[in-house]
């Protein structure tokens, strides 16, 4: 049986695991006596000012509208050469929907790739949509190594 312990990545490491973005676990926090108000969803990343960008869909009852200016925690992980790696990152929200088109948080948006994922009842287009951005307060990303035997 292989021993494995987990360390942390290198910035390089934790850019090249986000590359441009992929899917992963959005968290927002709630009244002290409540659980976190938690989602998947999909993600774009800029590696050149290390920012998380999110397409939320905002249906009639679905609570985000609640908890979108609360404090967030997001996690993505992956299994890369059979050992997984994962992400957390905090802070807080910012909307980019309404941001100048000539604004530099809107041109990396258009720059890179949100996954599109369509898991609603109804066609997309009859969902309203808003695009949001996280500059992190903290991030850190961890791997698992081997060790020596």
């Amino acid at each position: 049986m292989q021993d494995l312990r987990w360390v942390q990545m290198s910035d390089g490491e934790l850019h090249e695991f986000l590359g441009k973005g992929g899917t992963g676990i959005i968290s927002f926090a709630t009244e002290s006596n409540n659980p976190p108000f938690t989602i998947p969803v999909s993600y774009g990343y800029d590696t050149d000012s290390a920012t998380f960008y999110y397409r939320l869909a905002f249906p009639p009852e679905s609570g985000k509208e609640d908890v979108v200016d609360n404090p967030v925690a997001f996690v993505t992980y992956n299994q890369v050469d059979e050992r997984y790696q994962s992400v957390v990152a905090t802070g807080h929200l910012e909307k980019v929907t309404n941001m100048p088109y000539d604004s530099a948080a809107i041109q990396r948006m258009w720059a890179i790739q949100i996954p599109m994922v369509d898991i609603f009842d109804r066609p997309p287009e009859n969902i309203s949509f808003r695009h949001f951005r996280l500059v992190p307060d903290t991030i850190a990303g961890r791997k698992e190594v081997k060790t020596q035997p």
